[in-house]
């Protein structure tokens, strides 16, 4: 196997502390000619789901690699731990849905192995910190030309751990969902999209009344940052497709008070009652 020029690594571990450089350490111990392009390490502690969609939109923009992932609140469990080939790629991490949009992402499954090779960890393992001694081994070995094979047998892709996509619901007039992240900006990435806000009748230059965090606020539907005066909220697609709450200049998520998770939504505001704002 020619093996990959590139690692890609995203994780929760932040930059506080040494985890992600330990990881490069040891990747660079074991493919020290192998490039390792770090996607985020600022995914929220623990939060698979959030992990999962950096990665799914990160990697239609990222060289072929391997790409390593490390969101993973069931370390040291009985929870598994795979390799996931797609689209002449391979995706390594914890078998807790953090994978599989990213693999539909690069075309689908191909094959999953279970990494179990004791070979390809560092010795001894540690009960917390599969990172650097499971997952960081497996892809430098994947990267310098190791078969997906040898780290361990093939498994029923069948079998992988999937999160349930986003329920939304749209109607006449409006729509609901979550939020799924927030930015370094304080900008709330939802789970909708454009057709989401058509499907509900409500069209780019329309107000809208976002609710969230208990109370309600006056959005307009705009193009971009700009399309408000500085300090204003706005409703957007944003560079992935999604719509995010923003203000122009501004923290969205400190001016309605929410987070990740936190349901949303949107009701476009009748002609009658478009006075005021939020």
């Amino acid at each position: 196997m020619a093996g990959y020029d590139w690692i890609t690594f995203t994780s929760d571990y932040g930059l506080e502390d040494h985890f992600v450089g330990v990881c490069h350490g040891v990747m660079a111990r074991v493919a020290p000619g192998v490039r390792v392009l770090d996607v985020s390490h600022a995914v929220a502690a623990q939060d698979v789901r959030q992990g999962a969609v950096v990665l799914a939109q990160a990697v239609p923009y990222l060289p072929r690699a391997v790409h390593l992932a490390v969101v993973d609140p069931g370390v040291g469990t009985g929870r598994g731990m795979v390799a996931v080939e797609a689209g002449r790629q391979v995706l390594v991490g914890p078998d807790n849905g953090l994978l599989v949009w990213a693999a539909e992402a690069l075309g689908g499954v191909d094959r999953v192995h279970a990494l179990q090779n004791p070979g390809f960890r560092l010795k001894p393992v540690s009960r917390t910190f599969h990172g650097r001694d499971v997952f960081a081994p497996a892809a430098a070995h994947l990267a310098a030309g190791v078969a997906p094979a040898e780290l361990g047998p093939e498994v029923d892709p069948g079998g992988l751990v999937r999160l349930e996509r986003p329920a939304v619901r749209a109607g006449a007039g409006g729509v609901a969902g979550s939020v799924v992240a927030v930015d370094h900006f304080g900008n709330l990435a939802l789970d909708l999209r454009v057709a989401d806000l058509e499907e509900a009748r409500v069209a780019v230059g329309d107000l809208v009344e976002v609710r969230a965090g208990g109370r309600a606020h006056r959005v307009l539907v705009g193009e971009t940052f700009a399309s408000v005066a500085a300090g204003e909220l706005v409703l957007h697609e944003d560079a992935f497709g999604s719509l995010a709450v923003a203000v122009n200049r501004g923290r969205a998520a400190d001016r309605l008070g929410v987070g990740a998770g936190a349901p949303v939504e949107v009701a476009k505001v009748p002609a009658a009652g478009r006075e005021g704002g939020g």
